[in-house]
């Protein structure tokens, strides 16, 4: 039995999603998660940035025992997952972009794919690069939508503003493909809306494929805790936005109990 937590980051409080699909998976697993609230958001930096900050936390989580580390960032994961792999190789680290793909694939039934993410994700090419691999004649659809993120980190997930916004980004979307990735971890918390402009088009949320994944990563490397006692949920953010507790409840789905301010790192 292995009872050391699960490491979870992103640029803010969006991963809280794949820690939501997490804890309904693996209910027994302790989680710690790392929300870098003071620098979000990634999407807009460069690709030194992004690693050497996933580079630092990476050490953080591992200080804090973490057995596994799952980037569920978009854009962490487009930039830094294979800098991180290369350099922490005694713990194994998933990203979200994997996951997604192979649910797209297995999803879509025309073989076309939409991909929505932030600008630095979609300018990686990182989905498109993981689908490709796996199966070179889907066709792939991207667009950047980067006006998404900070809706959702105000809380504004309906309104008449977010339904223009989407219905901007979305439109062009419409009968091009039956398939359509939310390439970040905030956009979820907008599937309401998404789905309303893209009727007839399957929505692929990476955050509950990702915990699968982690599952397996887990069970694969022996690292399950077969104990029954429920996992606890620790939180580390470097800055505490207005509204943080609700934030968080959107993000998860319930109070963040265990909540800790990381200055120096």
């Amino acid at each position: 039995m292995d009872n050391r937590p699960i490491g979870v980051f992103d640029s803010g409080l969006g991963g809280l999603t794949v820690v939501k699909a997490l804890k309904e998976l693996l209910p027994n697993e302790s989680i710690v998660y790392f929300g870098d609230t003071a620098r979000l958001p990634y999407g807009i930096k460069s690709k030194d940035l992004v690693e050497q900050y996933s580079k630092q936390i990476t050490k953080f989580l591992i200080k804090k025992d973490a057995k596994i580390i799952v980037v569920a960032c978009n854009t962490a994961t487009a930039m830094a997952l294979n800098r991180l792999k290369k350099d922490f190789k005694n713990v194994p680290i998933i990203g979200v972009i994997e996951p997604g793909s192979k649910q797209a694939i297995s999803k879509t039934s025309r073989g076309k794919i939409g991909v929505i993410g932030t600008i630095a994700t979609i300018k990686s090419k990182a989905y498109e690069i993981s689908i490709k691999n796996k199966d070179k004649n889907v066709d792939i659809i991207s667009k950047a939508c980067p006006l998404f993120v900070p809706f959702v980190e105000e809380g504004l997930t309906n309104g008449d503003a977010i339904n223009q916004v989407a219905k901007h980004y979305l439109s062009s979307f419409k009968n091009k493909v039956d398939t359509l990735i939310l390439g970040c971890t905030h956009y979820p918390l907008l599937k309401s809306v998404i789905s309303k402009i893209t009727k007839q088009i399957t929505l692929i949320d990476s955050a509950s494929v990702v915990a699968t994944d982690a599952h397996k990563k887990l069970q694969y490397h022996k690292l399950l805790n077969q104990g029954v006692q429920k996992g606890t949920l620790h939180c580390y953010v470097t800055d505490l936005p207005m509204r943080f507790e609700e934030l968080g409840n959107i993000f998860l789905g319930e109070e963040i109990k265990h909540l800790h301010l990381v200055n120096d790192f």
